[in-house]
């Protein structure tokens, strides 16, 4: 099992960035595919981008292709999500999830395990 702790979110003017972080507890942290949602006020939540369990294949929504980048460092039991030119439509609530596979999935019910969200705020 693992439990799984976001941060990173905040407001910040339309065209910045932020680093979201997630940070896993256990010893099996390396063993999860893992992947980034968000959820809009009155949509649901969809996939954002999600990584391998080595970090060495990662996919991402075309919504944020080219402006966001997944990553991980095993050792830190850590995942990022870096979004640099962000939109008003990026403002979400961004969660992050982890599945008993070695890849990741783009369908929520794919993941086995979800931290408690982080808000991200751009404004215009």
């Amino acid at each position: 099992q693992v439990q799984l702790v976001e941060s990173g979110g905040g407001v910040v003017q339309a065209g910045g960035s932020l680093r979201l972080s997630c940070l896993g507890s256990g010893r099996t942290f390396s063993s999860y595919g893992m992947g980034w949602f968000r959820q809009a006020p009155g949509k649901e939540r969809e996939f954002v981008a999600g990584i391998s369990w080595r970090g060495d294949s990662s996919s991402y929504a075309d919504s944020v292709k080219g402006r966001f980048t997944i990553s991980r460092d095993n050792a830190k039991n850590t995942l990022y999500l870096q979004m640099i030119s962000l939109k008003p439509e990026d403002t979400a609530v961004y969660y992050c999830a982890a599945r008993s596979a070695p890849s990741w999935g783009v369908r929520e019910y794919s993941y086995d395990y979800w931290g408690q969200g982080t808000q991200v705020t751009v404004s215009s």
